[in-house]
Parts: C-alpha cells; structure tokens; sequence
C-alpha cells in the first residue's frame, strides 16, 4: 500500500490544486496548449491524499473555477445543464481508481500492467458520466440516440486519454525521481 507522510501528503494536495487551477478550462489562469489535469488530478488526489475529504474540496474547487469563468470571465455557460451533477461520479470514478491503486500499490514494472488497466477503466466510466450525461440528460439535444453517443465517445474520449496520459506520465516521472532519490538516500543512511 501506498503511504505518504502528512507533509508530502500537503505538498502533494497544493501541487494538484495548483495544476487544476491552472490547467482547467478557460479560466483566468488557464495555460491554452496545455490539456486539463481535472481527470488526472482526481486519480492523482486518490491515489496520494488520505483524508476523504479532499475529494469535496477538489469538486468543489472546480465548482467554483467554473462559477468564476463564467460569471466573471466572460465564458460561455454551454457546458452547464441539468446534467453539470454528473461531473461528481466521473470525477468519482477517477478517485476511486487511484484509491484502489494505492491499495494495490509496490513499486515495480509489474505495478505497470494492473496501474494502466484501473486508469483505462476509470478513464472510461468518468467519460460514460461526463459525456453521457451530457449527451442524454443536459438538454443540449433533442433527440439523442445511443448510435450518436457511440459516435461522439470515439471522436472525443481518445482526446481525453490523452490528456489523462500526458499529466500520469509526467506523475510518474516525478514518483520515480523520488523514490529512486528516496532509495539511495535510505541506502547511505
């Protein structure tokens, strides 16, 4: 399993929130060639954070990134529906696979093949919720058919993996410098 002392615990939380502030949509701090962390914040959150309630405060976090853009960035509401609520159980999704990740955790290559697995399944369920509710219960739509859902996931959902991707693999590039500056200092002690 994995565990993190509390300090890296609150490193780690004001990293996540830093990058989902400045990464997430067209917000003040938004950095446009850079893909939104939102996904792989909630993974990363589940997977490093103990305390359950950092997953309200993150949801609430984006809440209110979103409140601020559109009320005083001058950003289109489109994206704000009836179905805005499925936004909970796709970030969800995401949480608990890295809470289950965690549990799962030993750093190793072997680690890699169940690892990429839960983000896939995770990564999925959150676009089912996120776009599917969109789709079929924001109001967007009037006749909405799972034919045109089918066809909207494969246009969309390779451009969120990618995102998801981009910001795990740089996750993991610092997990590993860590653990392996962590390793050889524990090797000298």
């Amino acid at each position: 399993m994995l565990t993190l002392s509390r300090t890296n615990q609150i490193i780690i939380g004001v990293v996540l929130t830093l990058l989902l502030v400045a990464t997430r949509g067209h917000h003040f701090a938004s950095i446009n060639n850079l893909p939104s962390a939102s996904l792989a914040v909630f993974f990363l959150a589940g997977l490093y954070l103990r305390p359950k309630w950092a997953f309200p405060a993150l949801l609430a976090l984006c809440a209110g990134l979103d409140f601020s853009a559109i009320t005083f960035g001058g950003v289109n509401s489109f994206c704000v529906t009836p179905a805005y609520g499925f936004l909970i159980p796709a970030y969800g999704s995401m949480w608990l696979t890295g809470r289950w990740s965690a549990k799962h955790y030993s750093f190793s290559l072997t680690a890699l093949a169940p690892l990429t697995g839960s983000v896939a399944l995770g990564a999925a369920l959150s676009e089912l919720f996120s776009s599917g509710g969109f789709y079929f219960f924001g109001g967007r739509y009037t006749e909405p058919t799972l034919a045109e859902f089918g066809t909207r996931l494969v246009k969309y959902f390779p451009q969120q993996l990618e995102g998801i991707a981009f910001w795990l693999g740089a996750a993991l590039v610092v997990h590993v410098a860590f653990a392996l500056v962590n390793a050889t200092h524990g090797a000298k002690a």
